[in-house]
């Protein structure tokens, strides 16, 4: 089964109407590509506008704007934006090869077969059959690139560095993606923080483009059209001076305190103004906790009870925000008001509260061009949340609605995550267990580790099948004892319960998990031992298992140097394989068919 694209990742954020245009940054970043420079890199805190200079880049690039046309570039860009769930390699090769799809139709197709394939060739060989497909797109090295593409991956900072369990990083894949870009081709990181790349290598050869906070903040002209043309707030000269000095042009800063300041202007006039940026000092983090109680209280309390309970999401649309809040106290009392004729909301529907919270600028990104899917900044999300942990607010009722949509509507992984926000484990463990299957079919064991360490001990140890699993990707990880451990835990969990249809394989499985633990710490007696327990478990008609038993024996007496038992073995499994239509493991068998005769002297 092949990884789930989510569309919307792929979406590159369209400009912001009114955004202070900033042409000394897009020419510092078209510089750089046409200077055939491999990585721009955009590292700084939060809040510094890296996405929105990065998107509005790409759109100058797509436009053919005069910063580009000039340099002879003709530029196709693909976008990703990165979460945590990234952090697999093959769930982020695959995304990777999806964005440059949406430019290059039809690239990686074989990468993307490869990944699904049960037995999944070296990153480094994936990654050297994607740049070989990369390499022959139309460049002419003897004059500026007259074509070239780009990929950016925003919020790079959400990968770790070493994911669980894995020896290939994200940051490894980069790694070799750098060192061998074809000239044509060109990447774009906007992070919080540097990522563990070459950067020293690449800035000493000439091929690092940086822009970072000191470039980024706004300089007082950028500062005045902000606050006067985009906010409307009509400053004088020094207000603004100040008010950029105060910020020390922290865009998010300027953007909170532009929307703090529009309730003063209007309602108390501008002989208030002084005063208000006089006050308003502290740290960044005080600084955000007051302007968002100025934001807040100027919207309606259904805007407010919206923004409180939606924050929890990561994305939004109606559907799921409909979903999340429909049986919230505050919607009920809002529809029983509305039926008494009390109140008419300006809102039919959350829908309409997105779009409006977009056209007001509150914090909330359009994530595709028909406006469907949303995310609001993370820095105004954060706060939000940590204001819905402060109310009265069921929060796990918010998570649970939010964790049946997304299961509903087959996004697995952020239902899991929901659940367990919800503190409702069980359910979590139910979507685990569900889960599982798939994301084993596609080498995606770490991520699954990843969701059952969330789970408390006793949940996971009371269940026959998920313990079964965890032994399964322990062993698939590398971790034979952590693989034990667990398979001991299903014994026990299956107590008594044996007989029950949901967990009449189990048996099975935890002897052909042995076995392969055995195999890998070189205990031979045990490996033939558990393989022929499995065999004997293992119902006839479930050809593969019985064959990947098989195989187990098989390169035990090749081990053991019996190789008329070794090639028997192999002729059972291409035998099993042929009934099941895998041409590719009889080919392959075929192959160490050979080399036992070989040496045989066959």
């Amino acid at each position: 089964m092949s990884t789930p694209i989510l569309a919307t990742k792929l979406f590159c954020p369209p400009p912001r109407p009114g955004a202070v245009l900033r042409p000394r940054l897009i020419e510092r970043l078209t510089e750089g590509l046409a200077a055939g420079r491999k990585l721009s890199l955009i590292s700084a805190s939060a809040g510094f506008g890296k996405t929105t200079l990065v998107s509005a880049w790409v759109a100058a690039c797509e436009r053919g704007e005069p910063e580009v046309r000039s340099r002879e570039l003709k530029v196709r860009v693909a976008w990703l934006s990165l979460d945590e769930r990234d952090n697999d390699v093959t769930r982020f090769l695959a995304y990777l090869v999806a964005a440059l799809q949406t430019i290059l139709p039809g690239i990686g197709a074989g990468v993307l077969a490869a990944l699904e394939s049960p037995q999944q060739p070296p990153i480094e060989a994936l990654l050297t059959t994607l740049l070989n497909e990369i390499a022959p797109f139309p460049h002419d090295p003897s004059t500026p690139l007259t074509t070239s593409f780009v990929l950016v991956l925003d919020d790079y900072h959400v990968l770790d560095a070493k994911p669980i369990d894995a020896s290939t990083s994200v940051d490894d894949v980069l790694a070799f993606l750098l060192e061998h870009l074809p000239p044509q081709m060109h990447l774009v990181i906007a992070t919080r923080e540097d990522p563990l790349l070459p950067l020293a290598r690449l800035r000493a050869r000439g091929q690092l483009t940086e822009l970072r906070a000191v470039e980024l903040r706004f300089t007082p002209g950028e500062a005045a059209e902000f606050l006067n043309r985009t906010m409307g707030l009509g400053l004088s000269a020094d207000d603004v001076t100040a008010l950029e000095a105060r910020t020390e042009g922290w865009i998010a800063g300027l953007q909170l305190a532009a929307l703090a300041l529009q309730g003063p202007l209007s309602l108390q006039g501008r002989a208030d103004t002084a005063g208000f940026i006089e006050s308003f000092t502290g740290t960044h983090h005080f600084m955000m906790d007051y302007l968002l109680e100025e934001v807040l209280q100027q919207q309606t309390a259904e805007v407010q009870a919206f923004l409180l309970g939606t924050s929890l999401l990561d994305r939004l649309c109606g559907p799921l925000c409909e979903a999340v809040l429909g049986n919230s106290e505050s919607h009920r009392e809002a529809a029983h008001s509305a039926s008494q004729g009390i109140t008419h909301s300006p809102f039919a529907h959350s829908q309409a509260i997105l779009e409006y919270l977009e056209r007001a600028n509150l914090f909330i990104v359009p994530l595709d061009n028909e406006r469907q899917w949303y995310r609001y900044h993370r820095l105004f999300a954060d706060l939000l949340r940590q204001r819905l942990q402060q109310s009265t607010a069921d929060v796990a009722a918010y998570h649970l609605r939010a964790s049946r949509w997304y299961e509903a509507n087959g996004y697995p992984a952020e239902a899991f995550q929901h659940a367990v926000a919800a503190k409702d484990f069980e359910r979590a463990a139910v979507l685990a267990e569900q889960a599982w299957p798939s994301m084993e079919d596609t080498f995606q064991t770490s991520a699954w580790l990843g969701w059952i360490e969330q789970l408390p001990a006793d949940v996971i140890g009371t269940r026959p099948v998920l313990c079964t699993q965890a032994g399964w990707s322990f062993s698939n990880a590398g971790g034979p004892e952590t693989s034990e451990r667990h398979l001991r835990n299903a014994e026990r969990a299956l107590a008594g319960a044996a007989d029950r249809a949901e967990f009449r394989s189990l048996p099975s499985s935890i002897a052909l998990a042995r076995a392969y633990n055995a195999q890998v710490q070189g205990h031979v007696a045990d490996t033939v031992k558990y393989a022929e327990l499995a065999q004997q478990l293992i119902p006839e008609d479930d050809v593969y298992r019985r064959a990947q038993a098989v195989i187990m024996l098989e390169f035990t007496h090749w081990a053991n140097g019996d190789l008329e038992a070794a090639r028997r073995a192999l002729d059972d499994w291409m035998n099993a394989m042929r009934q099941i239509g895998n041409d590719v493991f009889v080919i392959a068998t075929a192959f160490a068919v050979a080399d036992i005769q070989r040496t045989a002297g066959y």
